[in-house]
């Protein structure tokens, strides 16, 4: 009997023939494990990836089939969309060009691997084309609303998206390309970063045009798209409004001067029109557009909140929610684009980079010279099937921070909202 079991433990230890004929088509090295050996090589796909493939029910640990190239994922709106991508079940690409720490908070708001933090040159066509290689839907979050000494509002906001709508084109796979621009973006308006952001919609609908007159004559390029086969893609394009939120750079900006300086400068005297948006409806958006059936596809969206506001009362409102007594100074417009002025003319001519511009920004004061505000017959929240939040208790919640006596100094703005102010 021990003989029989010895001759059987010998045999299991003897390589079968299948595994035999297994080494020899894919070989196994225990002692070399380098960047070129065929198990660690690049496996990177130029082309489509085919169709989408969903597992489970939907929630963070299950498979949307949506694996998602996130440029700008590290700015403002990109945190709670790529919560929103996560939570979902979706991979998503997060290319980025600083520091490792620019993209940490990210990597814990999805399931072990599906947050893939990709290094990047938005210079560089081949590192681009490396994010979007596995990709099947691209997001274009990348924006600036000042300059700097290496880049311009042009390249940012126009030419960087224009590189991605070409990419993805020439990439055979992309289903879906969000471009996210901004409301009141024209050829007209007199904000720089408004016009650029104009041109950027130009040359992204010319490169991924819009759908044709009927929807019957677009639906079968539609329907090859969404099983994967490469055909026209229609991008979508987002105008938001002014964010509100945690890190806006709005509402922070004007408590943080009180806090240093005790009041709020009002450019011209604070009667521009504007409809400031959740920063979390937006995210909610692009998702809803992403999840449709193809009918947002080649469509422009205005984003705006649901009450519009001149910049005088938006002010009020964040004196209230910090127990601050209101003080202004009403700031002309010459004036505060004579202010403004310096750091434009001297940006290019000194050797060294000069200070953020927050408050006296001179492109955003040559926007706050017209209204900006939901276009009468534009599509909006409504027909994504989203209700956006007022802009009055939890969305502004965070200001509590700049209260002098403390986050429970006075009462907070929930308490003095009813509830059926809410949507």
């Amino acid at each position: 009997m021990q003989a029989v079991s010895r001759r059987l433990g010998h045999q299991n230890l003897n390589p079968c023939r299948s595994i035999s004929s297994l080494k020899s088509l894919y070989p196994l090295h225990d002692y070399h494990y380098g960047a070129h050996h065929p198990r660690f090589a690049s496996n990177i796909a130029t082309k489509g990836i085919g169709h989408l493939v969903r597992k489970g029910t939907g929630g963070r640990s299950s498979v949307s089939g949506i694996i998602s190239a996130v440029f700008g994922a590290t700015g403002f709106l990109g945190r709670y969309l790529v919560q929103r991508l996560a939570k979902m079940g979706s991979q998503v690409l997060v290319p980025f060009r600083g520091s490792e720490d620019s993209h940490r908070h990210l990597k814990l708001m999805g399931d072990l691997g599906q947050i893939v933090p990709m290094k990047y040159n938005p210079r560089d066509e081949n590192s681009i084309k490396a994010v979007m290689a596995k990709a099947n839907v691209v997001i274009n979050l990348i924006g600036r609303e000042y300059e700097t000494r290496n880049y311009s509002f042009e390249e940012v906001n126009h030419f960087m998206a224009e590189k991605l709508a070409v990419i993805a084109k020439e990439h055979g796979g992309i289903m879906r390309f969000v471009q996210v621009s901004c409301l009141g973006a024209s050829p007209s308006s007199p904000s720089r970063m408004l016009k650029a952001k104009a041109a950027a919609e130009e040359a992204i609908l010319r490169e991924l045009p819009e759908p044709k007159k009927t929807v019957d004559q677009a639906l079968p390029e539609i329907e090859n798209i969404v099983a994967g086969i490469p055909g026209v893609i229609l991008a979508t394009i987002m105008r938001p409004a002014g964010m509100i939120g945690t890190e806006d750079r709005i509402l922070n900006t004007w408590a943080h001067f009180v806090k240093n300086y005790g009041f709020v400068p009002l450019i011209g005297d604070g009667s521009t029109k504007i409809q400031p948006v959740y920063v979390v409806d937006v995210a909610s958006a692009i998702i809803a557009a992403l999840k449709d059936d193809g009918t947002s596809m080649g469509k422009v969206y205005e984003l705006g909140g649901p009450d519009v506001f001149s910049v005088h009362q938006l002010a009020e409102i964040m004196f209230d929610t910090i127990r601050e007594w209101p003080h202004y100074v009403k700031v002309p417009f010459p004036i505060a684009k004579g202010i403004a002025m310096p750091r434009e003319i001297f940006l290019n001519k000194v050797p060294f980079p000069l200070p953020t511009p927050t408050i006296f920004n001179l492109d955003q004061i040559n926007a706050l010279t017209q209204d900006t505000v939901v276009s009468p017959n534009a599509l909006t929240f409504n027909d994504l099937g989203i209700v956006p939040h007022k802009l009055k208790g939890y969305p502004i919640e965070f200001l509590i921070q700049y209260r002098k006596g403390g986050p429970n100094y006075g009462s907070t703005v929930s308490e003095k909202v009813s509830p059926d102010a809410y949507p």
